[in-house]
């Protein structure tokens, strides 16, 4: 698989930086696909002190500015 394609995946990876201009924040991002990743989540990363993570697939979210 390219890496441009796989980039778009779902849930390919565990950890992601966010910044203020992607907010609000959803799992997984509206850049990913859907068709293969659990329903789309809005998670609460300002009020929770920069850091949020997924109750579904446990990705971790990092505002970083």
């Amino acid at each position: 698989m390219s890496d441009a394609a796989q980039a778009n995946l779902a849930n390919a990876q565990r950890e992601y930086q966010v910044h203020r201009a992607q907010l609000p924040l959803s799992c997984p991002l509206p850049e990913m696909a859907l068709w293969n990743s659990h329903p789309r989540v809005y998670l609460p990363i300002e009020s929770e002190g920069g850091q949020a993570e997924c109750p579904y697939c446990g990705a971790k979210y990092t505002l970083v500015d």
